[in-house]
């Protein structure tokens, strides 16, 4: 038996969306590398992209995740 399995994690009823095919999938077709989720259903798998756009602007303006340079400058200075 090998110590690791080439198979991918995932189960049937957990929906993905593929980033290297731009689809979503029902259990693991690609590898998790390549994919985000799982999501609950298959709504929220399409609507995986524009998940991630919200989040990322959300951390972008987030003052507590927002590194400022030492002593306060910015990069216009």
């Amino acid at each position: 038996m090998p110590l690791f399995k080439k198979s991918t994690a995932g189960k049937p009823g957990e929906w993905y969306y593929c980033l290297e095919h731009k689809k979503v999938e029902e259990g693991p077709e690609c590898p998790a590398k390549d994919r985000f989720g799982p999501y609950a259903n298959r709504a929220e798998a399409e609507h995986a992209m524009q998940t991630a756009r919200e989040r990322n602007l959300q951390w972008e303006n987030d003052p507590k995740w927002h590194d400022a340079p030492a002593g306060g400058a910015t990069d216009d200075d």
